[in-house]
């Protein structure tokens, strides 16, 4: 078991900013408070439509580390991981709003940024990462990942702007049992110490953890101008560059020795996801049917192969909605014709007892 927790975490300008006179979109914050320790970081999003991406990300980590030293039991506890989800990206929907009336911003996603956080209470660990970035192990035997970068083929990434930005944040809860740090980076980091095709990190990142070890200022500052000068300073086109770390004193620390500098490629294949969710359609189709079946239901009349994308379901309730009324106003049109019927008959009845009269 640790014997404490140290927490820190530093933020500079990238050379690409400072190139062109725009002010730094990353930020970061590490605490301790109500037994709760918390290091955050997020990278603001890059591009003219982001104007305001610097005070998205100094909003999400000073709002999300509150957020988990305030109510950390109750998130960590709570077995709905979509509603612990839905619950962090709701607080920041609510500091952003109050951002925009503040500052007159007409859009949200001019807010946009990532976010990565580690928090823990007692031997309790909780985990998120939504967007691009990295958020590493360090124990005893190596460096590994635990959360990799969330970017698409052309390099595109997830914010907490997002429509639905919940279904994209990997929330993880775990203990910290034979965990020396964990260390989290924005992508100005995160390109110079991982490979991402082998999914190596680069020992380095264990020797910045360590620092630690000699207290918070010592280790901010020595990680600062470690970044600055070998990470930022190596390019005149660097981003702007945000680095995390929460040391457990008293943990044992991995032998430089047997830490990888290298590794081979991962092999890969060009088949993705939505080739997978395509070719069990069919499958899921038929499954659903054979449930119906044996549970004595009518099966479905929708043919085989049939797009079940959100939007073709909401179709398809439309058409199943039209279909219930159906009955209904069919029942309505009997009844007026029923009555028209009986009026007829009425008058034809009072006709001829008159002509028979007459």
């Amino acid at each position: 078991m640790y014997k404490g927790i140290t927490v820190g975490a530093i933020t500079t300008i990238g050379n690409k900013h400072v190139n062109r006179g725009t002010p730094c979109e990353d930020a970061s914050y590490a605490v301790t408070k109500n037994g709760v320790s918390v290091v955050c970081i997020a990278d603001g999003a890059g591009g003219k439509q982001y104007t305001d991406a610097r005070f998205g990300s100094d909003c999400a980590v000073h709002v999300i580390s509150d957020t988990l030293c305030g109510h950390f039991d109750a998130l960590y506890s709570e077995n709905r991981e979509a509603a612990v989800r839905g619950y962090l990206m709701a607080k920041l929907r609510v500091a952003f709003a109050g951002i925009m009336e503040e500052r007159t911003i007409d859009v949200i996603d001019r807010l946009s940024c990532t976010l990565l956080f580690v928090a823990v209470k007692d031997r309790r660990m909780m985990i998120g990462h939504i967007g691009d970035g990295l958020i590493v192990r360090i124990s005893p035997s190596g460096v590994s990942p635990i959360s990799m970068p969330q970017n698409d083929k052309d390099g595109k990434t997830y914010f907490v702007t997002a429509a639905h930005a919940d279904n994209y944040l990997r929330l993880l809860k775990t203990t910290v049992d034979d965990v020396h740090a964990i260390a989290l980076m924005t992508d100005g980091v995160q390109d110079s110490v991982y490979i991402e095709e082998a999914g190596l990190v680069k020992p380095v990142v264990a020797k910045m953890a360590e620092a630690f070890a000699s207290g918070r200022e010592e280790a901010e500052k020595s990680i600062l101008e470690t970044v600055q000068k070998f990470i930022v300073g190596s390019s005149n086109v660097s981003d702007d560059a945000s680095f995390g770390v929460m040391f457990f004193e008293g943990t044992k620390a991995p032998d430089p020795n047997t830490l990888e500098s290298s590794a081979e490629k991962f092999a890969s294949s060009q088949e993705t996801f939505k080739d997978l969710s395509q070719a069990i359609k069919p499958e899921l189709i038929n499954a659903h049917e054979i449930i119906k079946k044996c549970a004595g239901e009518e099966p479905d009349q929708t043919p085989a192969g049939i797009d079940n994308t959100p939007e073709s379901a909401a179709v398809d309730t439309k058409e199943v909605e039209t279909v219930a009324k159906e009955p209904s106003r069919i029942s309505k049109i009997s009844v007026i014709l029923l009555i028209i019927g009986v009026i007829l008959c009425v008058i034809g009845t009072i006709e001829l007892v008159l002509s028979l009269k007459g």
